[in-house]
């Protein structure tokens, strides 16, 4: 397939397109959307083949023997990532935010701490807060345009209320991935803290060249409380699916999920497993190889843009799909830059103060779309601060 393909998402039931004048105002007839966190690409032919096989069978019923689901999710986490799964340990969730929402309910009691290290991905303050817990934001550093962890810092922050820390890694929304120290060092003060660990990984599979991801699971000793969160979704552009899995190692820990679970009456649709066991697959495995190529060019093109525009500084990028451009050089007010993007360059992008503490001189730029998109984006923002040229 061809990633520079232009699909009009238009009128599709698609949020990123359909919602963007309703929420920023920036117009539906020559708007660029660069919010939501998905893909304006379609997904490799293995997984459309396997939705055509379901219709043409024509019967949608209950999936029954996930044993090669399984297997499928395994033999990708090995081959991928160095990881050994123990099909045992995954459960299947509704999406990473349910996952999150699940791992808060099973593992916490209103009323307590849950932990982020902030600016990062919104969706977790939401669920956290909407169930009764507390966020407790533990600003990050921003030492030259990237992100580093204050340990020391958290440790003084800390009450002993704190039970849970949600972690995200390869990091949303700065691209961050994450050095096997300081993977150890989140582990440490997890431990510390007597906190469960939960490590969305979501982005694990769109790391550009010259860095490697390292799994929270690989790291020792911190089994007993540790929660992994992947899913198909992002890497393979079928967020619809609703589909992801949480995958415990420690059999306490997997018997409480479990439990909650059960009482939930949560089970996956067949749609999103039948998406996933494709995927799963050497022919995903190298379309994945060509998207993140496709994606690393995206990003280049992108920056190079952007970093031109005196006063803009887009963090540098180590994995994902999503740009986080600081304006706070441009001296100008939050309100002035984001009406200059969305009313002058008519480009949708996610506010910055939404990711929490630290992100309020950003904004979040989505660049998984044809290049050509990408190149009229950054005309639009030259001209939109053109003034600062």
């Amino acid at each position: 397939m061809s990633f520079d393909e232009i699909i009009d998402r238009h009128g599709t039931h698609s949020v990123k397109w359909d919602a963007m004048e309703a929420i920023y105002g920036v117009p539906a007839s020559d708007g660029i959307s660069m919010w939501v966190a998905d893909m304006d690409f379609r997904p490799p032919q293995c997984i459309s083949d396997a939705v055509a096989k379901m219709h043409e069978h024509g019967v949608y019923g209950y999936y029954g023997d996930d044993a090669p689901y399984r297997e499928a999710i395994c033999w990708w986490m090995k081959s991928r990532h160095g990881w050994d799964v123990d099909p045992a340990g995954i459960f299947t969730t509704h999406g990473l935010v349910n996952g999150t929402a699940m791992c808060v309910d099973a593992f916490t009691n209103p009323g307590e701490g849950v932990v982020l290290f902030t600016p990062v991905y919104h969706a977790f303050a939401k669920v956290i807060s909407a169930a009764g817990r507390t966020v407790v934001e533990c600003e990050m550093n921003n030492i030259d345009g990237r992100y580093e962890l204050d340990f020391d810092a958290y440790d003084a922050q800390m009450t002993g209320n704190e039970t849970m820390l949600v972690f995200c890694s390869p990091h949303n929304p700065s691209g961050r991935v994450w050095s096997k120290g300081e993977l150890q060092a989140v582990a440490a003060f997890a431990k510390r803290h007597e906190l469960i660990l939960v490590s969305d990984e979501i982005h694990h599979d769109l790391v550009f060249e010259g860095n490697t991801h390292i799994p929270m699971a690989n790291i020792a000793g911190i089994e007993d409380r540790l929660v992994m969160m992947t899913a198909t979704t992002k890497t393979f552009n079928i967020a619809g699916s609703h589909s992801g899995n949480v995958i415990i190692a420690d059999p306490d820990l997997r018997a409480r999920f479990g439990a909650r679970m059960m009482a939930m009456g949560l089970s996956p649709n067949s749609f999103g497993l039948f998406m996933a066991e494709a995927a799963y697959s050497p022919e995903g495995a190298a379309w994945v190889d060509d998207l993140v190529q496709y994606l690393d060019g995206n990003r280049k093109v992108f920056d190079a843009g952007v970093n031109a525009i005196p006063g803009l500084k887009s963090m540098d990028m180590q994995s994902t799909y999503l740009a986080w451009v600081d304006f706070e050089d441009t001296g100008m007010s939050r309100e002035e830059f984001t009406a200059r993007v969305e009313q002058n360059a008519r480009i949708a992008a996610n506010h910055g103060p939404t990711f929490g503490k630290g992100g309020d001189s950003f904004l979040r730029f989505n660049f998984a779309t044809p290049r050509s998109r990408i190149i009229e984006a950054v005309e639009r923002l030259q001209t939109a601060f053109g003034d600062l040229q």
